[in-house]
């Protein structure tokens, strides 16, 4: 099978509500906030109390979702929460909310919490963007606010959306209901996806396929990867 034809490849996938269909070129992986400041002891997620074990135990079924997704040659595109030096793209709604302790900006055992450049704010290892997959830096919870993330999906013609990541109920929520209303069709991996509160993920999983999915499909990795595949 030649590059040309691979990249053309359809694929059904037994998910819920009901099976999804894609183009791997015309389709891209996006992970969502895989950082150290959410799944190290020492980031902002410990800050806020949570235990960061239930973020880190998914770590190894994303790397397998991209080492699959890199196989098929899709788009694979990585975010980041994270705000400038300065907080001027953090408002203060964000940065006052809730009991942390460091807030966001102050320093912590991995440098200050969500500031770009900072060793916290960095990829965990395992899962780290390869040379030439696109990283996107992010002031908010979704993926397209303040972003040129549509843009760069509109210039690779890309209709269809595979999500994994953190927070289940928060970031990747967000960016995939973002999506849905620009007009995405959107695929929700299941055991790629983790909440430091599982009935929270759970629920999550719940509103994105309800109605008939409303917001998009959820499916596990196992039933992506063995989806049934075509020219």
């Amino acid at each position: 099978m030649n590059t040309l034809q691979k990249n053309n490849l359809h694929r059904c996938v037994k998910a819920q509500p009901y099976d999804y269909t894609f183009e791997t070129g015309r389709t891209a992986l996006i992970v969502i906030d895989m950082q150290r400041d959410f799944i190290e002891p020492g980031g902002f997620g410990a800050a806020l109390g949570n235990d960061v074990s239930q973020l880190d135990a998914v770590v190894p079924v994303v790397a397998q979702l991209l080492a699959w997704a890199r196989s098929c040659e899709l788009m694979v595109i990585h975010t980041r929460e994270s705000h400038q030096a300065d907080l001027s793209d953090c408002p203060a709604s964000k940065l006052l909310r809730g009991n942390a302790s460091p807030r966001i900006g102050d320093a912590g055992p991995m440098g200050r919490i969500l500031i770009r450049g900072e060793p916290g704010n960095e990829i965990v290892a395992a899962v780290a963007p390869l040379a030439g997959e696109v990283v996107i830096d992010k002031p908010g919870k979704g993926a397209f606010y303040g972003t040129d993330l549509h843009a760069q999906l509109q210039e690779r013609v890309i209709s269809h959306l595979l999500f994994a990541g953190v927070t289940t109920e928060v970031c990747v929520q967000s960016s995939m209901r973002e999506a849905n209303d620009r007009g995405y069709e959107c695929l929700l991996i299941e055991d790629a996806t983790a909440s430091y509160f599982p009935h929270f993920k759970q629920a999550t999983l719940a509103m994105m396929r309800a109605q008939g999915g409303i917001v998009g499909w959820t499916a596990t990795l196992a039933e992506l990867t063995s989806g049934a595949a075509s020219i």
